[in-house]
């Protein structure tokens, strides 16, 4: 084996095993039931040429490289509402830390990948493919173990995406919030029309502690009105009145954006 490919390896398998260790604890509590785990990366451009690049990338390179390393469905999503436009949200599905920790490295060593994708991957510092790329590991909840695709694609439909982040001011209340979604919540939710594509715990990533989470709706007159619809719930008002469960004990911001799905995003 050469020296640069023994090296490559190396760090591979290092990163693996670091990531892997770091999550060990909350590892073996996801495998026990099955749970996924969520790769969220934001990618920060630049209006013009470079927002046209990046949909070729992931349309003719990423996402069919990434398919064919076991990850799928792959979401791409514009923002339609929010901070920091133009940025492409990402949404990759994994079924453990180890495939989080090795994706990269396997997409990269593919030679289809490399080929499609080589405007995107080999632009030079005078006209860079992004400005920055930022990127979170959640860990499914138990009460929506694994990400759920949309109805409305099978029927072509349009989606407009919520995503969703809550912070608390500490752990412990952080993973008061994620057994309140996982023990009532997340069925009131469904209940009033409000349809979830994932729910993940943030374990790498900013604003932490936090948990994040993905709506979808046909367009934002269907938001309005299901998110009415919930508010107005007793058996929502009953939950979040109860001690232990309000805001103000264990959530202390609330953050939201909209995201249109690229043409070629698979969720």
């Amino acid at each position: 084996m050469k020296r640069r490919d023994f090296l490559k390896s190396s760090v591979t398998v290092a990163s693996a095993a670091a990531v892997t260790s770091t999550l060990s604890s909350t590892a073996a509590e996801v495998a026990s039931t099955g749970r996924e785990y969520y790769e969220l990366r934001l990618y920060h451009l630049r209006r013009g040429p470079q927002q046209k690049r990046f949909e070729a990338f992931y349309r003719d390179a990423s996402i069919p490289a990434m398919n064919r390393a076991g990850l799928s469905p792959v979401g791409v999503f514009s923002v339609a509402v929010g901070p920091d436009s133009p940025t492409y949200y990402v949404l990759i599905p994994h079924k453990s830390p180890e495939s989080f920790a090795t994706g990269t490295e396997r997409v990269r060593a593919d030679a289809d990948y490399q080929k499609a994708g080589a405007e995107f991957i080999n632009a030079g510092p005078n006209d860079p493919s992004y400005v920055r790329v930022e990127s979170f590991l959640l860990a499914a909840f138990e009460g929506i173990p694994r990400l759920e695709v949309p109805a409305a694609i099978a029927a072509k439909k349009s989606r407009l995406f919520e995503l969703r982040t809550y912070e608390s001011h500490s752990k412990k209340a952080n993973r008061k919030k994620v057994e309140m979604f996982n023990t009532g919540e997340i069925a009131i939710f469904r209940r009033t029309g409000l349809t979830p594509v994932f729910f993940g715990e943030t374990l790498i990533g900013s604003k932490m502690p936090s948990l994040i989470y993905m709506l979808v709706f046909e367009n934002m007159a269907e938001r309005d009105k299901n998110w009415g619809v919930f508010a107005s719930d007793p058996e929502w008002k009953k939950l979040s009145s109860t001690p232990g469960y309000t805001d103000p004990e264990i959530v202390s911001n609330i953050s939201n954006l909209f995201l249109r799905p690229t043409d070629f995003s698979q969720i």
